[in-house]
């Protein structure tokens, strides 16, 4: 449906252009994008390999761990099923850290890891766990203490302080996590599979 939405757009464009005799301008905006896509694509793409590097020496070093267990007293208390479950948690715990630090697509991995496991703490159900509902919640709320794919973003667009979103990401993230948390909260358990 997004791609018939796409194509509808670029066709308005042409046709709105051939209507009111801009082609030319049409022609030069479709050239200039795409040379502005590629540089921008080419920030993202070192952004992403930098932290994925990073997420591997992590894990290599043992630094990964000690953030999990760290955060394991959090990941708990929202996810008392995993008290028996260190390998999940850990799981878990990890993949909310790369959120926290903005790694965007380089926590997509870490994220696959810990639903695996949250899996495996369900039972192996096909109907998600609470555990599994909660995970889902925090990580589409995405809490960025560092927001290093937008700040990449804004930096490849010849932004002159990439960074001076962060308060309005810090809100924002605060806001959504109080109300997807609650609401994960108030309706667990409610629903069974029919």
């Amino acid at each position: 449906m997004l791609n018939v939405i796409w194509a509808a757009l670029m066709v308005a464009a042409v046709v709105c252009g051939i209507a009111t005799g801009r082609i030319e301008q049409v022609s030069n905006a479709v050239f200039s994008g795409a040379s502005e896509a590629v540089s921008v694509w080419i920030t993202l793409l070192s952004m992403l390999v930098m932290w994925g590097g990073m997420t591997e020496i992590m894990e290599c070093s043992g630094l990964s761990a000690a953030i999990g267990r760290a955060l394991a007293p959090l990941v708990r208390r929202l996810m008392p099923e995993l008290r028996d479950r260190p390998k999940a948690c850990t799981a878990v715990a990890l993949s909310l850290a790369a959120n926290m630090l903005g790694l965007g697509n380089a926590a997509t991995p870490l994220g696959l890891k810990a639903m695996k496991e949250l899996h495996a703490a369900n039972g192996g159900s096909a109907i998600a766990g609470n555990s599994m509902v909660t995970f889902v919640v925090l990580c589409s709320v995405s809490v960025q203490l560092i927001p290093t794919g937008v700040a990449a973003l804004r930096a490849g667009c010849g932004s002159a302080s990439p960074m001076a979103i962060m308060p309005a990401v810090w809100f924002a993230s605060a806001g959504a996590l109080v109300v997807g948390v609650g609401l994960s909260r108030m309706l667990a358990g409610r629903f069974t599979a029919a």
